[in-house]
Formats: structure tokens, C-alpha cells, sequence
């Protein structure tokens, strides 16, 4: 295929879809161009060190472009680039634990001290009068609280509320994960993190609030307990190995080490402010289902396919279809309030794992109700809109610039359907 920004960019193909030319599934050659050449400027701009993009249609690869540098300074960024893909490590866990489901094995129903024991007892921490007061939580966790992020669980830097200044001096997560070169302060296993976990308040009632959060983590204790293994045996077993995931783990060999995608050592736009990203030889043993997986472009591009063909690739059945309508669907309704807006925008609501498109409007980017997607700290992002046949995936390592460079994919993304 004829690259048509030129110089602008490296022509990619990719070994997960049958390649077309743009046109030929509903695309514009000049739109797609100028998504690379605005990209490109980007880098050249000293933005952001590098960006792979990736887009399919009807099941077909028509853009797959690596602009910029592996690293600051360093060599031109390659198809076999490895990115930290963080909390899009969540869809993966997520369906991990629906083939449990569609094994018989556990309901989304269970409590999570079925499995998880430390969470027997529940206790929500209440601001009154400027002190933090705990009351019993009315009703237990359960496992779909966990998946649709309303368990009551937080992420300490997502807000500044008292339970969240509690997770902050827990002295058990790094203060500013977009600084930090591990996942935790300690090293625990996982088992060990969640019941460390289970000693803070929650940030809401059970059921009551959206508040994104470790729920993903507990998650991948749940899988451990039910699975009888380690959350990246299980993963490896029966997911990353049967669909060819190659170069997606939760620690990396040290051979792969100089395909590793770095971000610029002082944020671009806020000078004084340091990145410092997981390093590629930490070994911690808490394998974090909410955001602990590194992969390529290709790896994960096998995932979305899977997940765009209803739960099958290359004849190998992942998850069921219904299961994953099911999952995709919104389960949050009218009821649940949004206690993390900054994440789940307007127009939006969640499934089992992923972000739901309810409307066109309303949201501040283009979009088609029934997609979904979810992203990574670092700026990584996928999403999957059935209706217009479309799957379309970025990956970056600039943590303080995703949410520009995820409105600026999708805004010119759409530009170039036809």
C-alpha cells in the first residue's frame, strides 16, 4: 500500500488484519494523511516522542502508521514497539474473569468476600464536619460492583477527598503514577496488595457511584482464587497465548528491553514536573490487573480484532458472543452517580470492563452509540464502534498529554470516514 504522507511517518501492515486501501472500506486517503502529518507535527514540535496509530474497518487494516522516536533522541519508533499499556490491562482481566463466568465457576452476583475474605466487613469513610467519620457499608461488594467500577474502591489521584488523602499516606501506591518506576511502594504479591487494600474505607457506598479505581486489581485476586493460578499464568493460558499475544506481559525479558517506548524524562508542558514511568526491569511480584501489562500494537490490535469478531480470532473462541454484548452493555443506568466525571464523560456510561457510547451528543468528541473503549495512563487507547465496522488504536508514553492526543485520534479519525 502507497504511503501517502510521504516521508512523513513509517508505513506499517499488520499481521492481525488483511490490509486494504482506504477507500475501498469507507475511509479518505487525504484524511488519513493528514492525521499522519498532524502527528508528525506534533513530534516535531517535541511534544510527544512518538505515536503509533493503527485503523481497520469491516475487519480490514487501512492506516497503520509509527511516527517519531522510540525515545527522546533515540531511534525511529518500530511496528514492535513496546508500550506500557497500563489500565487498558483492565478489558484484558476483565474478560479473564467472564470465561470464569461462562465456565459455571462464579456469578457476578457472588460476593466478593466469597472469594476475597479481608472484605467480610466492609467500612465506608463519611466527611462530616471536616472529620472522617467510617460506617458500615449496607450492603456486601460483589463481583459486578468490581467490573463496572461501583464497589466503592478508589485510585488515590483521581480526587482529594479524605479517603483518597488515606490512600496517600497508606504508604502502599506510588503518590503520582505518572512518576513512579513501580506499582507500588512495597512489594507485595498480589494477594498480599488487596488485603493491605481491604484495611482502607471505601469511597462510597457499594452500588452507588461510579468512582474508578483498584476494583480491577481485586478483580484479578478474584481470578487467582477461582482459577487456582497466578493472574499471568492465567492470562497466558488462556488468552494472550491462544490469541498470539507474543510480546504481552506482566514483566518483560531483558531481550526486549531496547523495544521499549520511553516519554520525555520533564513533562512538555509543565517544565518542573518529572516522568518517570514503570521501569522495564521491575520485577514486583503484584501483578496489577488494573494496569500492569506491557504490549505492542499488534498484540493488543489481536485483542480489539477479537473483540470486534464477537469473542473469536483465527477460529479460536475467547468469550462467548453474548457474554460480550453483555459486557459492552451499560451497567450503570440512571441511578448510579458519577463520582470520577473526568473519566467517564458525558453522553457515556460502563459496562463490564469497558466504557459504553450511549448518544452521539453530548460528549466534547465524535462518536457511535454502542461503541466502547477504554485507555492507559500513559495515553494509550482503543476503541471498537460495531455500527460503523470500526476499530481504531493509538499508543503514546506521554502520561500528562493523553487526553489531548486521545481527543485530537478521535476528532481526526472520524474526520476521515466517508
Amino acid at each position: 500500500m502507497q504511503d501517502p504522507a510521504g516521508d512523513q511517518g513509517r508505513t506499517n501492515t499488520s499481521h492481525t488484519f488483511p490490509t486494504v486501501s482506504p477507500e475501498q472500506v469507507g475511509l479518505s486517503s487525504a484524511g488519513l494523511e493528514r492525521l499522519t502529518a498532524v502527528m508528525q507535527r506534533q513530534v516535531d514540535a517535541k511534544h510527544v516522542p512518538g505515536v503509533s496509530m493503527l485503523i481497520a474497518r469491516g475487519g480490514k487494516l487501512a492506516y497503520r502508521r509509527d511516527v517519531g522516536a522510540l525515545l527522546p533522541g533515540g531511534p525511529p519508533l518500530k511496528d514492535d514497539a513496546i508500550f506500557r499499556i497500563f489500565s487498558m490491562t483492565k478489558p484484558v482481566a476483565s474478560v479473564a474473569l467472564m470465561m470464569l463466568v461462562e465456565e459455571g465457576r462464579l456469578f457476578l452476583s457472588d460476593h466478593l468476600a466469597k472469594f476475597v475474605t479481608e472484605f467480610a466487613s466492609p467500612q465506608v469513610g463519611v466527611e462530616k464536619d471536616g472529620k472522617l467519620e467510617l460506617v458500615p457499608a449496607n450492603r456486601a461488594i460483589t463481583i459486578q460492583d468490581l467490573l463496572r467500577h461501583t464497589s466503592g474502591l478508589a485510585y488515590a489521584f483521581t480526587g482529594n477527598s479524605a479517603v483518597q488523602r488515606l490512600y496517600r499516606r497508606s504508604q502502599l501506591f506510588a503518590p503520582d503514577p505518572a512518576n513512579s518506576r513501580t506499582h507500588l511502594v512495597r512489594d507485595l504479591s498480589t494477594a498480599e496488595f488487596v488485603a493491605e487494600l481491604a484495611k482502607l474505607p471505601l469511597i462510597d457506598q457499594p452500588g452507588a457511584a461510579w468512582n474508578y479505581s483498584h476494583s480491577t486489581d481485586v478483580l484479578g485476586r478474584v481470578i487467582e482464587v477461582v482459577s487456582g493460578q497466578s493472574l499471568g499464568a492465567f492470562l497466558q493460558a488462556r488468552i494472550l497465548g491462544p490469541l498470539g499475544m507474543k510480546d504481552t506481559s506482566f514483566v518483560l525479558a531483558p531481550d526486549k528491553y531496547e523495544r521499549v517506548a520511553e516519554p520525555f524524562d520533564v513533562d512538555p508542558d509543565v517544565a518542573s514536573k518529572p516522568i518517570a514511568l514503570i521501569a522495564k526491569e521491575s520485577r514486583q511480584r503484584f501483578e496489577s490487573a488494573g494496569g500492569g501489562l506491557w504490549s505492542t500494537m499488534d498484540d493488543y490490535a489481536r485483542f480489539a480484532r477479537m473483540l470486534y469478531l464477537g469473542g473469536t480470532l483465527d477460529g479460536t473462541r475467547i468469550i462467548g458472543r453474548k457474554t460480550l454484548a453483555f459486557m459492552v452493555s451499560d451497567h450503570l443506568g440512571p441511578n448510579v452517580r458519577n463520582g470520577t466525571p473526568s473519566l467517564l464523560a458525558p453522553g457515556h456510561g460502563f459496562g463490564l470492563g469497558f466504557c459504553v457510547r450511549l448518544v452521539p451528543g453530548m460528549a466534547s468528541t465524535p462518536g457511535t452509540p454502542g461503541e466502547f473503549y477504554w485507555g492507559g495512563l500513559a495515553g494509550t487507547v482503543f476503541w471498537i464502534a460495531p455500527q460503523e465496522e470500526l476499530v481504531a488504536m493509538m499508543m503514546i508514553q506521554a502520561p500528562g498529554q493523553r487526553d489531548y492526543y486521545r481527543q485530537l485520534f478521535r476528532n481526526l479519525v472520524h474526520a476521515a470516514l466517508i
